[in-house]
This record gives structure tokens, C-alpha cells and sequence, in this order.
């Protein structure tokens, strides 16, 4: 048994996500710790809610309410739909919590007594009308690269390059539309990247298995330019985790915090804290995980994101982390996914364009979501969400196909021979070619599940749904039991057979479709089907199923029409 920690990019705290934030980072983590929880093996999958930086502030603001309060509650929102989609989590944390409190003023006191943190003197903006510093992403401007006109303060997402806020043209606050702007004089903390960019690369130059996407992202913030550059650590906000050398003040440093990309990734350790914390456990519990003097040397740890936190999380985080100097764990494999885009365009929060966690579990069941976002994942290239796509994947692949079989097995079963497996034949060549290939599709999976090639899974996966199609048409119980009743038994027991091996290897893609499938089966035996033949005689004769409700409905083109048209959102 492998011991497997997994966590997701955390996703912010202002607002539902979309889709595509969903596919970037939460929902192939699940896929991926459902299959290895699947196949037996110790799993711990953290996620939590990014819950500081100005964002935060701001959408309280605009809610009316407290930042502490907004965030509580869009913390049980986030909680609802990731349960309504149904993320495994072990545990949903908080980066404001008070285990992460104390874990990131403590790294930043490591980071500190190892020479990692320098103090700077810095100009920043600071927006009159606003009333505040102004963090780099609240300014917009004129690219002095590229000319590109709605440059942010931190980089240009026009040409990548990374700026200063200084360096824009034009500059005005984006919280106001202001440009009565200064530049002022601040103190902040910064992480001195530099001083570890030889062992961040070797690093990096280990992990050969990497995606393309992961890798080649790193190297571009390592080598491009002027390199890997140091980062500060510390804003001018209210709302966050006040900044402490561990447990003692920072003189020079009062009424300041921890910046949120510095805390957010030290949560995935902290909400590991908070999975002990909440389920009574002690720290040794969860440290088991993240230490690898106190376990976690078997531990392999795999991260989910989008390309846009991949920087993060092969410099910042690696850092944070190797400059500390204790053994914490470092991620073993990063898997990124690039964008997934809607209709013709961009999801945009703003004008209301796309389809949101909460709208989409409004009109449909989760499965069909699930099925269709890790079927279409953003794994080798951008991907797009069409309604036409959609409808046809949901009607052809899980009503066509998988329900299909289920159903016509099913109901022919009842109406023939009762509702226990049959008894009568035996298994001739037509049974013995479908367990052959269906025992070499189940390793092919198995390795496209292992190696966390969403798209190839899902695609496999399919084909083994469509192999039990095309036995039953060959097959063809309903004109055999006319001439060779025993003969159809033997068809009809392989078949329900095959339905609960199904329902085990659809499981991670379309958990509640799977349970249906096992509960019509009469069995709550989840084993995974390593030995075919064994599988496919599980449940023995006389063993009592039922006929399932309609697992997947088709979707009308009134319906798809109506859709496109209701989240079109409001055209620029």
C-alpha cells in the first residue's frame, strides 16, 4: 500500500468558480485520489479556501460585511459545491486559520535566521482617493514592452513580462478608476530567490517525468530575462497573517502581513494540521505526511493547478520550503492544466459568461459535468466548452453507451429469467474473448490513471463501456434464450457481472452513477478487478439485483438552445 498526498490549487475566497477553475485543479485531483484510493492505497487529498490578499477585502466591502465574516460564509459556499461535486477532500481548510497562522510566521522565522530575508525600501503606490497602498494588481497601465494597455502592476499578461508598477504607463488605481496616484515610501520583506536558484533548478532537473507544460513554465521564470527574481513577502493590508519572526515580533514590521501567495501554499500543510485538529488526532498524524523525519519519506505527493500557479509552486513554494532548512516535503509530481475557455471566448465573472459551479449543479446532476470536463481536461493545449460538445458527450457517451447497457441488461434480465444472476450455462469463446480484452483495457487504464493522463483515462475508460455493447450485440441474449435458454443465462450472468465491474472503474469519473450501478448489483464489494476472470463471476447465481433508474437522461436541443442562450452573459 502507497501512501499518496494530493492537494489542489486552493481556489480564492471572492466569489463561485467556473469551470474552468473547476477542471484546472479540484476535480482531477479528486479523479486522481478516488483511482488510488480505489486501488487501495493510503490517500490524504488537501484542499482549502485562499482567504487573504486585497480581493478579499474588496469583495467584502462590496457585500457589506466584515472581511472575517464574508470570508466564513463564502468558505461554506465553496465547502457546498465542492460536496455537490462530489471532491473527496479530507479536509476543506482555511489559509486563515490559526495552524496557518503559526506555520507561515514560523517559516518566515527560519527563512529569516538562515539569511533568506532581506528588508527593502521600496516605492509603491498609493492611491489618495483609495486611501491605500495599492498591491501591484490593482494598477493597470500601459505595457512599456509590448504597449499592450490593460498591463498589470505585477506582469503583462499580453507578453509575460514581469513589471513593476512603477514601470507602467498611464497607471490608474483599478479598484477606483483613479490616477491621482503618488509613489510612497513602504518597508517590505523579501525572499531572496536568488540565493537559492541552483538547488531550485537541480530541483527541478530531477523531475524528468514532468509534464511539459510544468517544466517548461518553471525554466521561463528561472532562465528568462533577468531570471528568477527575489520576491517580496509582506503587504500594507489589514486582513491577513500579521507578520512575526515565529513566535516574536518583527521590529519594523508592525501593522503589516504575510503577502497571500507566501501563505496560501503553506496552507496545504496547514490544513493537514487542521484534518488532525478537526477528526482528533495528534500532530504526529498529520506531520507523518509533510516530515520526513517523522514519516513522510515514503509519502509521494502529487500537486493539481492551472498553468497560471505553476510559478508558485515550482520556485516560491520549493523555496519557501528548502531555505527553511527542515525536512518538509517537497512535491514529487506537478500536474498543470492550461485553460479551458467557453464558447468562442473566455469565462468571465464580470458579465456573467459561462457556467459557474453553483448554475451548473442547478441544471444538471454532477456526473455530467465530471464526465465531460475530465473527458475534455486542458491537458496538451487550451480546450473549449461548447453546448453542442457537451450535449453530444453526455447523450452519446454516458446515455448511449454506459446507460444503455445497463439498462437493456438489466430490464432484459427481469422480464426473462427474474431478478437473481442465472445459473444455467457455461462461458464459451464469445465470454472469454470479452474477459481477454476487457483485462488488457483495464491495464491500459490503470496506466493512464497512474500516469494522470486525464483525457487518455477517460477515452479508455469509454471503450470499455462500448466492448459491452458490442458483446451484447454479438451476443444477443433476447434470440438465444428462444433456441438456448441456458446459453442466454450464461450471457446475462456475465453481463450483470459486468455492470458492477463498471461501476468500480467509473467510480473516480462518475462516483454517483458507480454507486447506483453497485447498489442495483446488490453488492457493496468495491475490489478492484485486477483478476478479470475473477471479477466477472463476483456475484455467483441467485444473487439478487435490481433494475436501476434511468442513469443518464439525454439532453433535449430545447434545452441545449436555452442554455447557450441564458449564459451567454452580457457582450462587451
Amino acid at each position: 500500500m502507497a501512501r499518496i498526498l494530493i492537494t489542489s490549487a486552493i481556489p480564492y475566497i471572492n466569489g463561485i468558480k467556473h469551470l474552468g477553475n473547476l477542471v484546472g485543479s479540484q476535480l482531477p485531483a479528486d479523479l486522481f485520489a478516488r483511482y488510488m484510493r480505489a486501488r487501495g492505497n493510503e490517500v490524504m487529498f488537501i484542499c482549502a479556501t485562499d482567504e487573504h490578499g486585497t480581493p478579499a477585502e474588496l469583495a467584502a466591502a462590496k457585500a457589506g460585511k466584515p472581511v472575517a465574516d464574508y470570508c466564513a460564509e463564502m468558505h461554506e459556499v465553496q465547502a457546498d459545491l465542492a460536496c455537490g461535486f462530489r471532491l473527496s477532500f479530507d479536509h476543506f481548510g482555511r489559509s486563515s486559520s490559526q495552524r496557518n497562522h503559526k506555520l507561515t510566521q514560523h517559516f518566515a522565522g527560519q527563512l529569516a535566521d538562515h539569511g533568506l530575508i532581506r528588508e527593502v525600501s521600496e516605492k509603491m503606490i498609493f492611491s489618495i482617493d483609495d486611501n491605500r497602498f495599492l498591491p501591484d494588481r490593482y494598477i493597470e497601465g500601459t505595457c512599456p514592452n509590448c504597449g499592450y494597455d490593460s498591463a498589470r502592476g505585477d506582469q503583462c499578461d499580453n507578453c509575460t513580462k514581469q513589471l513593476d508598477p512603477t514601470d507602467l504607463i498611464n497607471p490608474h488605481s483599478t479598484i477606483s478608476g483613479s490616477t491621482n496616484l503618488e509613489v510612497r515610501e513602504t518597508k517590505h520583506l523579501y525572499l531572496m530567490q536568488r540565493a537559492l536558484r541552483d538547488r531550485l533548478e537541480a530541483w527541478i532537473d530531477s523531475k524528468a517525468d514532468w509534464p511539459v507544460l510544468t517544466t517548461s513554465i518553471a525554466k521561463k521564470w528561472l532562465n528568462d530575462g533577468d531570471g528568477l527574481q527575489d520576491r517580496g513577502i509582506t503587504r500594507d493590508l489589514h486582513w491577513g497573517i500579521p507578520v512575526m519572526k515565529g513566535d516574536q515580533p518583527w521590529p519594523g514590521m508592525e501593522g503589516k502581513v504575510f503577502y497571500v501567495w507566501f501563505d496560501a501554499p503553506i496552507e496545504y500543510i496547514a490544513g493537514t494540521a487542521e484534518w488532525a485538529d478537526a477528526n482528533g488526532k495528534q500532530d504526529a498524524d498529520w506531520e507523518r505526511w509533510w516530515r520526513t523525519d517523522k514519516g513522510a519519506e515514503d509519502v509521494t505527493y502529487y500537486q493539481f493547478m492551472g498553468k497560471d500557479n505553476v510559478p508558485f509552486h515550482t520556485l516560491s513554494f520549493p523555496a519557501t520550503i528548502l531555505g527553511s532548512g527542515e525536512p518538509w516535503k517537497l512535491v514529487d509530481y506537478l500536474k498543470s492544466f492550461n485553460y479551458l475557455n467557453y464558447d468562442g471566448g473566455q469565462f468571465s465573472t464580470s458579465r456573467g459568461r459561462g457556467v459557474f459551479m453553483d448554475q451548473a449543479l442547478s441544471i444538471l446532476p454532477s456526473d455530467y459535468w465530471r464526465w465531460w470536463l475530465l473527458s475534455h481536461a486542458p491537458e496538451s493545449a487550451d480546450s473549449e466548452f461548447t453546448w453542442e460538445n457537451f450535449q453530444a458527450s453526455v447523450n452519446k457517451d454516458l446515455a448511449d453507451v454506459l446507460g444503455n447497457f445497463v439498462s437493456r441488461v438489466t430490464k432484459f434480465a427481469k422480464s426473462k429469467l427474474g431478478e437473481a444472476v442465472p445459473e444455467g450455462g457455461e462461458f464459451g469463446p464469445q465470454e472469454t474473448a470479452l474477459i481477454a480484452e476487457l483485462g488488457a483495457r483495464i491495464r491500459d487504464y490503470e496506466g493512464y490513471m497512474n500516469a494522470i493522463e486525464v483525457r487518455k483515462a477517460a477515452a479508455e475508460l469509454r471503450a470499455i463501456w462500448v466492448i459491452g455493447n458490442e458483446y451484447l450485440q454479438a451476443a444477443a441474449p433476447w434470440s438465444a434464450i428462444k433456441t438456448d435458454p441456458a446459453r442466454a443465462e450464461a450471457m446475462i450472468r456475465l453481463s450483470l457481472n459486468l455492470i458492477r465491474v463498471y461501476a468500480i472503474l467509473s467510480q473516480p469519473f462518475i462516483p454517483d452513477a458507480a454507486q447506483a450501478m453497485m447498489a442495483a448489483m446488490g453488492s457493496d464489494d468495491w475490489t478492484w478487478p485486477s483478476d478479470v476472470p475473477e471479477a466477472i463471476r463476483a456475484l455467483p447465481a441467485g444473487h439478487a439485483f435490481t433494475v436501476p433508474e434511468n442513469l443518464f437522461r439525454k439532453i433535449t436541443d430545447e434545452e441545449r438552445a436555452d442554455w447557450q442562450q441564458r449564459f451567454a452573459g452580457k457582450r462587451e
